[in-house]
């Protein structure tokens, strides 16, 4: 019969973040995660607002959307926001990663759950006392954060291109 403990290994153990850690670095973050549940349709995470969590999502779908502020006139704006991707937990996606390290503590981009959603929430000063008290594992956990960021960011360099390809295809004309 498995233990509670080992039931949450095995809910965080699938995360990029967690990658080569081993049973009882795993218990630390096990420690101090959170199970939250989010109801359907509901902005958890809001553009702009302070950062102070990551969520694991266990359960369900999200849409991850960000804001198109574009000037068109003279103090005007318009505040469209655009659905960037979807995201569901049989791709263990890690949300909320970008506030741990921006020096405003501020969300990049707003998340909707689709669906009812299940995430395990870790607070940022709990991964960063671990981090610090275990530089072993702060180094394995620190390591997986900055593949996640770079295959994060080499995708919206790709998008950049894209869109600047097609804006000047369209200006051509």
């Amino acid at each position: 019969m498995s233990s509670p403990d080992s039931h949450r290994k095995n809910l965080i153990r699938p995360f990029l973040i967690f990658k080569d850690l081993e049973d009882p670095e795993l218990d630390y973050f096990c420690e101090k995660a959170k199970k939250e549940i989010i109801p359907k349709d509901e902005m958890f995470i809001v553009e702009g607002e302070h950062g102070d969590s990551v969520f694991l999502l266990i359960d369900g779908s999200v849409e991850i959307i960000q804001a198109l502020t574009l000037n068109v006139s003279k103090g005007e704006t318009d505040n469209r926001e655009k659905a960037l991707t979807k995201l569901d937990h049989t791709m263990h996606p890690f949300i909320g990663e970008m506030a741990l390290f921006a020096t405003d503590d501020r969300r990049t981009a707003s998340v909707k759950a689709l669906t009812e959603c299940t995430f395990m929430k870790l607070m940022n000063n709990d991964i960063l006392e671990i981090c610090s008290t275990h530089p072993r594992t702060g180094y394995k956990v620190m390591r997986n954060l900055c593949q996640l960021l770079t295959t994060n960011l080499v995708r919206a360099n790709k998008n950049v291109l894209k869109l600047t390809t097609a804006f000047s295809l369209v200006l051509e004309r």
